[in-house]
């Protein structure tokens, strides 16, 4: 399921408008299962499955197709890959959603091998995990990266306008009048960006402006955060920037924990004679009790 969990969070943002419901959507499938993530800006939600839950959903919707879940699989994402790349050409299939009480289903209606096809897609309320870990987390890192952005345009701008100012102390004049710009003052440009930019630039709505703008950077970020985790995760460092990772390393401890002990004998406590509850202790006991000590000893 790592990969799935990677896989999903490495996907851009898609925004769908089905029939009164505006979201936002991503989705990974492989040949193992799919994970999937919708949002209506207001509660996000979420599925992740094996092919033993295809199997049996598959079963319960299509009693006349029979096909191995890898099958199902690829059809899905045939389905769902135009839906997401191109809301406006959502190919073929019929797509609509319900929500009963805090879950949201999204029902998918297509053909496959001249058949009618039905898929259901169960999303529960995703965790505050994941969800810090798919928006706030990455919207972070974004604001962070396009607050460096602007930084360096500021020293970029400066710098223009000292090689202006170079020219016209050297006799330079511009052909063009209306090329002409004023010294660029950050503290005015940021006073008047507050007031004139800013209704317009925070204006989310349905999330649309989001999809259409910025989800080369949101892929970027999230790109990057994958890639610290793995560094941290190879260097055995227990702290990690996504939730994802931490969650893994603290699946693989549970799992240690689970297996049987192992062969391996631990350190010798104090040495105390070996005792029985009948008869003396045969030759072959006491060399198996002596070689354990040594065992003990250089391990």
């Amino acid at each position: 399921m790592e990969e799935l969990e990677q896989g999903l969070l490495m996907q851009p943002w898609a925004w769908l408008q089905l029939a009164e419901n505006s979201l936002l959507a991503k989705a990974y499938i492989t040949r193992q299962g799919y994970a999937l993530l919708v949002s209506d800006l207001q509660q996000v939600w979420h599925e992740q499955v094996d092919t033993s839950v295809i199997s049996q959903r598959a079963k319960e919707l299509n009693k006349r197709l029979t096909a191995p879940p890898e099958a199902f699989l690829r059809h899905l994402d045939d389905l769902l890959r135009p839906l997401l790349k191109d809301a406006s050409c959502p190919g073929t299939a019929t797509f609509s959603c319900d929500r009963v009480a805090e879950a949201l289903i999204l029902q998918v209606r297509s053909e496959l091998s001249g058949l009618p096809f039905y898929w259901n897609f169960h999303c529960i309320l995703a965790s505050p995990s994941l969800v810090s870990q798919h928006l706030i987390r990455p919207l972070m890192g974004m604001s962070l990266a396009l607050q460096c952005q602007v930084r360096d345009l500021t020293t970029l701008l400066h710098m223009k306008d000292l090689e202006i100012q170079d020219y016209q102390e050297s006799g330079a004049t511009l052909s063009r009048d209306r090329l002409k710009t004023e010294p660029f003052e950050e503290s005015s440009f940021l006073e008047q960006f507050m007031v004139e930019k800013l209704p317009e630039a925070c204006s989310v709505g349905d999330g649309r402006p989001f999809i259409a703008n910025l989800q080369s950077m949101y892929m970027a970020v999230t790109r990057q955060a994958i890639q610290v985790g793995q560094k941290h995760h190879d260097t055995g460092d227990p702290h990690t920037s996504s939730s994802a990772f931490s969650q893994g390393t603290d699946n693989q401890r549970l799992n240690q924990l689970e297996e049987p002990v192992s062969s391996t004998p631990s350190l010798p406590g104090p040495e105390t004679e070996p005792t029985v509850s009948s008869g003396p202790m045969q030759k072959p006991q006491l060399l198996k009790v002596k070689r354990k000590k040594l065992r003990g000893l250089f391990s």
